[in-house]
């Protein structure tokens, strides 16, 4: 006996159970569909996929914490640091340095790791984009302290 709610497509999901099947035939395809998205059940951002898009746009970062707060010399406990530059990716091209806060990209504050993932995610397709660093002042400053720095990004194509 054939359910009413199968089309002739899901009707090759068959099992122990139609419905159960037919539900599993849809998330099968879901994932199949959308294979690279790392997202949350409810659609939102994961540090995993900003870890992800991070390293897409060149570099290896993490939120600033306590520790980092005080090596650095900041105000706050807030932002994103990166720890490394990878070399030949948009991040490098743009001038983006070590120990530098990633602080706005594309007009878009930076506050936590979310932040920059979902601020990556809706920059890097335009290929143009800007990003605001601060970059502390280092040892060989003599007394300079450090300042905003604004990158231009372009993503180059293959």
């Amino acid at each position: 006996m054939k359910t009413p709610f199968l089309t002739p497509s899901t009707q090759q999901c068959t099992g122990f159970h139609q419905l159960p099947s037919f539900v599993l035939c849809v998330l099968m395809l879901g994932f199949l569909a959308f294979p690279h998205q790392s997202f949350g059940a409810t659609g939102e951002m994961t540090e995993e996929r900003a870890f992800e898009l991070a390293e897409e746009f060149g570099v290896d970062v993490g939120e600033v914490d306590e520790e980092i707060k005080e090596f650095l010399g900041l105000a706050t406990v807030e932002g994103v640091v990166v720890f490394a530059v990878i070399g030949s990716t948009p991040a490098d091209l743009a001038g983006i340095r070590t120990k530098a806060i990633i602080k706005e990209i594309d007009g878009k504050e930076i506050r936590n790791l979310l932040d920059l993932g979902r601020a990556l995610e809706q920059a890097m397709p335009t290929q143009n984009f800007s990003v605001a660093t601060y970059e502390p002042a280092g040892v060989d400053d003599q007394g300079i302290g450090g300042g905003l720095n604004f990158h231009m990004v372009r993503v180059l194509k293959d």
